[in-house]
């Protein structure tokens, strides 16, 4: 095949990373477990020493072809990007991020919609640090300009936010940060790289909680930051220095998981999508929160800049209370009580966002469930979630 000739996605991910030299013929790179290289003589260490380690052996802590060949599968997935780093789990690679483009004195500009524990790290080792956190409306658009200060240095985006999602006019975003010479962060586990290609989009660090879509079978903890060429040396050495490294297990099961993930994918858009229209029917749901919905906020940037969906989304229900939530979700049989997503298995949770909120006031008809729909026939999921609403409404007459 020419290499002009286009690949695309469902391809790619299970062609990515399988260089022959990795994988020596088999069709799988192997599992490289190592803490210590060896080395034919003295001088051949201390020429090690002086060069260039990326992809090539070192120290256990440098990885092995076992974790250069996920790495360089996800670079792979995001055109224009320089590399990409792993780390062993989500917030791990969000702080080695962070702390590759920030420091005491610096200012940070955090969607208020962002994932609780990034919160936690602005609010805390952030802080502790020296650095500052402004939280913005994740709606701010090209309006984010007006926010950005001397000491700003770099703008978190979470889109969608992964409990009301809030889609986010990245590329406005981008521009005003471009213009001021302001780093860009993405969390862009909600879409992965095959719905939303931050990296072309001008975004300088692109983060994955690869727990979720690109392991896909909740057994492992793991994250990556795939990093544009002007943001790749630093990063590295950052995480490098913190000493970050992903298991090479980790590592096998996350890239077996990659290869499966365009299939994936697209039947969890597909049922969540179902799912989330016949919800938009029932006297007892308010609204869906869902990006792909019409009637989602931003769904026109969604439509301009995503190429689909997952399954992660919310519901808000009419009215109720914490006991009538707790009814509906308590007594579901194919949907599991827990954190996390992204896996095979269907999870519903209560969320109540006010909680996490600082820079705006969300206002909802009732409590919010978020849903996280598995690969389960949709058929039986809406089947359950009738009968959770059933036991809501039971629930509001006591």
């Amino acid at each position: 095949m020419s290499d002009d000739r286009p690949i695309r996605d469902a391809t790619r991910v299970v062609a990515a990373g399988r260089r022959a030299e990795w994988t020596q013929g088999i069709v799988n790179p192997p599992v490289w477990r190592a803490s210590t290289h060896l080395y034919g003589s003295v001088a051949e260490l201390r020429a090690a020493s002086g060069r260039e380690t990326h992809h090539r052996l070192f120290y256990g802590r440098r990885g092995s072809p076992t974790q250069w060949s996920l790495a360089d599968a996800l670079t792979e997935l995001e055109p224009g990007a320089e590399a990409t780093f792993l780390y062993p789990s989500g917030v791990a690679a969000i702080a080695a991020a962070l702390l590759s483009v920030l420091s005491p004195g610096d200012e940070l500009l955090l969607a208020d919609t962002a994932y609780d524990p990034t919160r936690a790290m602005a609010d805390g080792l952030l802080r502790r640090f020296g650095i500052t956190t402004r939280y913005y409306d994740p709606l701010a658009g090209s309006g984010i300009v007006d926010l950005i200060g001397e000491r700003t240095r770099a703008i978190f985006m979470e889109s969608p936010g992964s409990l009301t999602f809030e889609v986010q006019d990245v590329p406005a975003i981008v521009a005003a940060a471009k213009a001021r010479g302001v780093t860009t962060l993405l969390d862009n586990t909600w879409a992965t790289p095959l719905n939303f290609r931050a990296i072309g989009l001008g975004v300088d660090l692109s983060i994955l909680a690869c727990t979720k879509y690109v392991v896909g079978h909740s057994d492992v903890m793991l994250g990556s930051v795939t990093a544009a060429p002007s943001h790749w040396r630093k990063l590295r050495d950052t995480s490098f220095q913190l000493g970050q490294v992903a298991s090479p297990d980790d590592a096998w099961l996350a890239s077996r998981g990659l290869r499966t993930m365009a299939v994936r994918m697209a039947q969890h858009q597909s049922s969540a999508l179902q799912i989330a229209e016949w919800l938009k029917e029932q006297p007892e749901v308010a609204q869906v929160l869902h990006p792909a919905l019409a009637s989602s906020p931003a769904h026109d940037i969604f439509r301009r800049d995503f190429t689909g969906s997952s399954g992660l989304f919310s519901f808000v229900l009419d009215g109720g209370n914490e006991a009538a939530r707790a009814a509906l979700i308590d007594g579901l049989d194919h949907f599991g009580i827990g954190y996390s997503w992204g896996g095979f298995e269907s999870l519903a949770l209560p969320v109540d966002p006010q909680r996490y909120r600082t820079a705006t006031t969300p206002h909802f008809a009732g409590p919010l469930v978020r849903l996280q729909i598995g690969l389960e026939d949709p058929a039986d999921l809406i089947a359950d979630l009738e009968r959770g609403l059933a036991r809501y409404r039971e629930a509001l007459r006591r």
